[in-house]
């Protein structure tokens, strides 16, 4: 795209030229050359006719042919002999109704003068323009040549042009066709060839060279892909190829020849390395006879006395050779890459253009094309980075993709894995469930074997032998209603509150207190939760409370009872006290007569609690001692001796 851009300006550029430009075209100059031992300042002045007359008539553009050999064979000789080509271009007589293009300020523009010397420019002898040799630095076969004239003082319109072209002995000068019009008319033309041959090349090696820095910091990181570096080197050696359009850079003739020669053997030798990365073929033989010729030319041009010891001179003959190798790369690569890697033929057709591009400018270095052509070569930049811009585009396309193909397969396993987790956990739940309903099922059914459904035996059998009136067979039976009221009070959730348990047993004992004649007083406080409070543990608690206060209706004859919680010993403590007379805890217990203790001992264990009692003349405390926190679990089925019907 951006090659094509180029090829449509220059068009447009050339067709506005002979179209559209109100300017005098000069095609019809003199020529002569003149030959001395060194170079020579121009003089401020120079009158034509002051010249040897030994002027030849020629047609512009100029493009004399170039001795490569003889360049060559005087660059090896030391040559030094200076020439002196002088170019006599007169203006003709404008008619009467074309007088206004030379009135007022003028411009004379050319598309190329090529030396490798100094150029001056004379108009009616006077000097109007000189260009000082700075050997390749200066660029004069890219820089179009640009004279603002100022309006003459005589008002006579310039009648004639002198050029002086300096270079040495063995090189040709070249000289397109020049324009002379008005400076705005002709301003515009110069800078946009000025652009196009110097600025944008430019900004498009810049480019390049950035992007390369940014693949070699993506290969530092990443330095298993050597395609990033071989990228860099490629950005690198082009830039290096592109100092002919840095004019600033401090580099002297002999070192910037150096590197502008070797860098295209660096660069031809790079793009060999990348092709073999993408076809994956070694071409061993053909790898080595590459780098020995990069190496070879590189030490032979070393800007020290040596083989060659004026590089500049001896170029053209270098390019001729990279040029050979640019072809051999681009064609083997291309075969080794036809059936095993798209993006290597590529490479290799983006190699193969920037050849041909590179021929055109020798051809228009050389004298073999006219002066007024482009530049092309300039533009191989343009070819590498559309080629290699491709390929990354490709990479990054590919990379997304695969991106997005392991996301969406990340995604169905992980939508299948959901899926059988979530078909585990509906399983697990099941279970969870069931065996939730088995255990409380055991439970309930082992706490009424042990404790219900023991005392109903026990009173049925007593029933039977007439051993227990009818009194006390009401009262058993009562016993035996609270205790399943119990059962199914424990059932309900507490949500860890101590306070909301107690409140519940309350309601189920305060009509038998109240049938009793016993007075109920509660104190009961705020308290921490328990977090391990759960039904089975809810039943203990509630049936040792039930037996405390039962054994207190049952033996102490007492008038009133006070139950209080309290926190204690970082746990909680219910306390139970009575003003019923006392009994002898220890002998009790001893005796073994005291099974309603014993069961209150054994449910307390069972969770972790503690109970202890203090009997005496004025009353008993009971109490009962409650961990904050469950060191283990309680056992969800003990095997506890009935809790009702036995003396205390």
């Amino acid at each position: 795209m951006v090659l094509a851009a180029v090829v449509t300006a220059v068009a447009l550029s050339a067709f506005v030229d002979r179209a559209f430009s109100p300017a005098l075209h000069l095609t019809e100059a003199d020529w002569q050359v003149s030959e001395r031992a060194g170079r020579v300042t121009p003089p401020a002045t120079q009158d034509a006719d002051a010249l040897p007359q030994d002027w030849h008539p020629v047609t512009l553009p100029l493009a004399l042919p170039v001795a490569l050999l003889g360049q060559a064979e005087a660059a090896r000789e030391g040559d030094t002999a200076v020439r002196t080509t002088w170019l006599r271009v007169r203006v003709p007589p404008v008619p009467g109704h074309a007088r206004g293009l030379l009135a007022g300020q003028l411009g004379l523009y050319g598309a190329r003068i090529k030396t490798d010397g100094t150029i001056a420019v004379y108009a009616d002898g006077h000097l109007v323009h000189r260009a000082q040799e700075q050997g390749p630095l200066w660029n004069s076969t890219r820089t179009p040549l640009w004279v603002s004239l100022e309006p003459p003082e005589d008002g006579h319109p310039v009648r004639e042009f002198l050029i002086r072209l300096e270079h040495t002995s063995r090189s040709q000068v070249a000289v397109s066709s020049l324009w002379l019009g008005p400076v705005d008319a002709l301003r515009a033309r110069y800078h946009l060839r000025a652009w196009l041959q110097l600025e944008f090349p430019a900004i498009l090696g810049a480019g390049f060279a950035a992007i390369g820095v940014f693949a070699l910091f993506v290969w530092i990181r990443r330095p298993h892909e050597t395609g990033y570096l071989l990228f860099f080197n490629l950005a690198a050696t082009s830039y290096l190829r592109g100092l002919h359009f840095y004019v600033s850079l401090p580099i002297a003739n002999d070192a910037f020849a150096w590197l502008t020669v070797n860098s295209l053997f660096w660069l031809v030798t790079v793009v060999h390395f990348f092709l073999r990365s993408l076809h994956g073929q070694p071409m061993r033989g053909m790898t080595r006879a590459l780098v020995a010729v990069t190496v070879l030319v590189g030490i032979a041009t070393l800007p020290l006395p040596g083989l060659l010891p004026n590089t500049p001179r001896v170029t053209p003959l270098l390019y001729l050779v990279v040029a050979g190798m640019g072809i051999v790369v681009g064609t083997a690569g291309a075969r080794a890459a036809w059936k095993s890697s798209r993006e290597g033929r590529l490479v290799a057709a983006g190699i193969g253009a920037c050849v041909l591009l590179g021929m055109s400018d020798w051809a228009l270095q050389n004298n073999v094309v006219s002066p007024e052509g482009w530049y092309l070569g300039a533009y191989a930049n343009a070819v590498a980075l559309t080629v290699f811009g491709l390929l990354m585009y490709r990479r990054y396309v590919q990379a997304i993709a695969s991106v997005e193909d392991l996301n969406a397969s990340l995604a169905e396993r992980l939508a299948a894995r959901e899926a059988e987790l979530d078909e585990s956990h509906r399983r697990l739940r099941e279970i969870e469930s069931r065996q939730a309903v088995s255990d409380e099922r055991q439970r309930l059914m082992q706490d009424m074997h042990d404790g219900l459904g023991a005392a109903l035996i026990g009173a049925i059998r007593s029933a039977e032998r007439g051993a227990l009136p009818e009194r006390e067979v009401a009262r058993v039976l009562q016993d035996c209603l609270d205790d399943l009221k119990l059962t199914i009070d424990s059932m309900e959730p507490v949500e860890a509150d101590l306070l909301l348990l107690l409140a519940t047993l309350r309601f189920r004992l305060e009509p038998r207190l109240e049938g009793s004649g016993v007075a109920l007083r509660w104190d009961v406080r705020e308290v921490p939760q328990l977090p391990w409070l759960e039904p089975s543990s809810a039943l203990h608690i509630m049936r040792i409370v039930q037996e405390s206060i039962a054994n207190v209706l049952r033996h102490t004859r007492a008038s009133e009872i006070c139950l209080s919680t309290s926190t204690h010993e970082g746990g909680v403590r219910v306390e139970i006290v009575d003003n019923g007379q006392g009994f002898d805890v220890a002998a009790t217990l001893a005796r073994g007569r005291g099974r309603g203790l014993q069961n209150q001992q054994r449910r307390a264990a069972a969770i972790g609690a503690r109970v202890d009692w203090r009997s005496g003349a004025q009353g008993t405390r009971f109490s009962l001692w409650l961990p904050l926190a469950s060191a283990s679990s309680p056992s969800t089925s003990p095997s506890m001796p009935p809790p009702i019907g036995h003396s205390a």
